[in-house]
């Protein structure tokens, strides 16, 4: 969780067994055990990006079971009902992850508890991008992923000696993560609002560099994955905490199938497990139907794939050579015919764009049966190469509103109004009635109708203003 203008390095480092008995030995020293108080903030985007059931914080999961070891842990998540106190004094450091559409959230917590004089930490995709402007609302940036710079955080907050940027000089491997401990989200009085899917991490990290994407910033470019056995450890215990086998996970790696013989091995393995499953994916590898028949034997339920634009001019400026058109209904097809629903994302506002790329991608999910079409203006993420780029012609800079739902600036060939009214037109269309009977027929009646129709009641409501 921290960032600045210089690369990673991205040699792995071992864990330190000697630096954890340190940090164990001085926390037993304090007279008590301080107090963290983690923050999910919510975001205030007018779409439904916090509404509804949310996945659990897999990422602050993941700090409140390091902290857990030294430190009282307390686990807030504002999306599910949760609320943040007005006075923190029963706490020594406040944790606030953030990502963009909620940092305006994040910074008025921060601030809050920063004017109260605690040590207040400020993490996630954001910070990360923007390390300066999210310094001036804590104590300390957190850049990139936590685990990398935990043994000097942690000495830095028993000691009381903060630093206001903790950025790691290497990556640690993933062998040296801790199995997330669930309990700080599963105890809270809310977590009926939480998805039955249990977010779960095999791999970080992603070396094809899009320039509009964070994780090689966020996460370094190179691919670093858990030994399997973990993963499928991890598995087997929800499995036996919630007493069957049919348990629901969600990978959230950005970019789980890099290596195809450690995904289609992991693969193999769940599918003697008998759990079902969904994850991003690559089309890299889906136009082999070996790739599909093992994912579907193994459990997937359904796969998220950036499509992104069927214009191989935008594909290309995107750097997304790997989303080779020609392959797109031949990997749609692979995944159908082994049980496996698509969900497909779509991005409209490039420059390439125009009237003609709406009915092409209206006609390409209705044509490949696409279960869950996903529809996102461009948006131009701070610190990455394409905000760069676009920054003279961004409209405006409220963070609230880069949630890829609001127009952000004008293609070159398509006005903003023009865009927004084939944009809306196009979801629409997709989720008429007539639309949804002729993609998902003959199709399992599961929570992926259930959305549908959800989609089928939004869509009607949809109007211009709400984008701009």
């Amino acid at each position: 969780m921290l960032a600045d203008e210089h690369h990673i390095a991205e040699t792995p480092i071992p864990s330190d067994n000697g630096a954890s008995e340190s940090l164990e030995r001085l926390a037993r020293e304090q007279k008590t055990r301080k107090k963290w108080l983690l923050v999910q903030p919510k975001s205030a985007t007018s779409m439904m990006v916090d509404s509804g059931t949310v996945s659990m914080p897999l990422n602050l999961i993941m700090v409140a079971t390091l902290a857990g070891k030294l430190f009282d842990v307390t686990l807030i998540d504002e999306r599910t009902g949760d609320t943040v106190p007005e006075d923190f004094s029963g706490y020594d450091v406040v944790a606030i992850t953030s990502r963009t559409l909620n940092s305006s959230n994040a910074y008025r917590i921060g601030d809050r508890a920063k004017s109260q004089g605690k040590i207040v930490l400020l993490g996630g995709v954001h910070p990360t991008m923007l390390h300066e402007e999210a310094s001036q609302h804590c104590t300390t940036v957190v850049y990139g992923e936590v685990e990398s710079i935990w043994d000097e955080l942690a000495t830095d907050v028993l000691r009381g000696t903060m630093k206001p940027f903790y950025k790691a000089q290497e990556l640690r491997p993933m062998t040296a993560m801790l199995p997330p401990d669930f309990s700080y989200a599963l105890n809270s009085p809310h977590a009926k609002k939480y998805s039955q899917l249990i977010p779960i991490l095999a791999t970080k990290g992603c070396p094809v560099g899009c320039n509009f994407c964070t994780t090689p910033t966020v996460y370094g470019k190179s691919f670093r994955y858990r030994e399997m056995d973990l993963v499928l450890d991890e598995m087997r215990a929800h499995q036996e905490r919630l007493g069957k086998k049919a348990v629901r996970f969600s990978f959230m790696d950005d970019n789980i199938s890099f290596r195809p013989q450690y995904f289609t091995d992991l693969l193999e393995g769940m599918a003697k497990l008998g759990v079902r499953w969904n994850a991003n994916i690559s089309m890299n590898f889906l136009h082999k139907p070996e790739v599909a028949e093992i994912a579907g034997r193994s459990g997937c339920d359904l796969m998220s794939i950036g499509f992104e634009s069927l214009n191989p001019d935008i594909l290309k400026s995107m750097n997304k050579g790997s989303n080779r058109l020609h392959n797109y209904a031949t990997a749609v097809d692979n995944l159908h015919r082994n049980g496996i629903a698509i969900q497909g994302y779509f991005m409209f506002g490039f420059d390439d764009d125009s009237e003609k790329s709406f009915q092409a991608t209206y006609d390409f999910i209705m044509q490949n049966r696409i279960e869950f079409p996903v529809f996102s203006l461009v948006t131009p993420f701070p610190g990455t190469p394409y905000f760069e780029e676009m920054k003279a012609r961004v409209r405006h800079f409220d963070w609230d509103k880069y949630d890829t739902y609001h127009y952000m600036f004008e293609p070159r060939k398509i006005s903003g109004e023009k865009l927004l009214e084939n944009f809306i037109k196009l979801q629409r269309e997709v989720y008429k009635g007539r639309a949804i009977m002729q993609r998902m027929q003959g199709k399992p009646l599961n929570w992926v109708w259930f959305v549908n129709i959800l989609m089928n009641r939004f869509t009607k409501k949809l109007k211009q203003e709400i984008y701009l």
